[in-house]
């Protein structure tokens, strides 16, 4: 246990702290209530899944023959990320002309476009992957143990969304908070350019 305690405190912070991910549950929470974010939050668990486990069998050693590609990821998701702070700018809580919130297969293919979810699932296979023992037990283990840690990280972050829906009722506040949503994405955007 005590050799997972430090995968487990990475995968910690890399879930709980801000990033698209959780910005994006945070706007479903708020917009569209907890039910809606559920298919999100199984969303973002599985693309991680899936992309820890990618990185984990080998996909790493492609981006460091062409690091090009990388760098191909990175602009293509911070474009992505531009336009979902478009997109949340128009949400809305009263109208009936809201736009739907973010299924589950999108927010699971959003994956292999987020910055954030790439870093981790680079550091996970790169530091935390066990050298020794079969290689997919390995990446399971390493795989499950983000996923355990993940989802009640994102429920956190859906759960702030919904506790601040009663606040956006009015439409000025809603405005506001969901430009501040779109500003923070812009802001995650910019600095994954860089």
């Amino acid at each position: 246990m005590t050799e997972l305690l430090p995968l487990m405190s990475y995968c910690f912070v890399m879930s709980a702290t801000p990033g698209p991910n959780n910005v994006m549950l945070a706007t479903t929470g708020a917009n569209f209530g907890y039910r809606s974010a559920l298919p999100v939050i199984l969303g973002i668990q599985v693309g991680i899944f899936v992309q820890t486990m990618l990185m984990c069998v080998g996909l790493g050693s492609v981006f460091v023959a062409y690091p090009m590609a990388q760098q191909v990821l990175r602009i293509a998701g911070a474009l992505y990320m531009i336009f979902l702070a478009w997109k949340l700018t128009g949400a809305s809580v009263a109208g009936t002309s809201a736009p739907k919130a973010v299924s589950f297969a999108q927010a699971a293919l959003f994956q292999a476009l987020n910055p954030k979810s790439w870093l981790k699932a680079v550091t996970m296979a790169s530091v935390f992957m066990p050298a020794q023992g079969n290689m997919f037990v390995n990446a399971q283990l390493v795989a499950v143990i983000g996923t355990v840690v993940g989802v009640p990280c994102n429920a956190m972050w859906a759960l702030f969304g919904v506790s601040i829906r009663s606040l956006l009722k009015a439409p000025r506040n809603q405005r506001i908070f969901n430009l501040a949503m779109g500003a923070i994405l812009l802001v995650l955007a910019v600095t994954f350019l860089r």
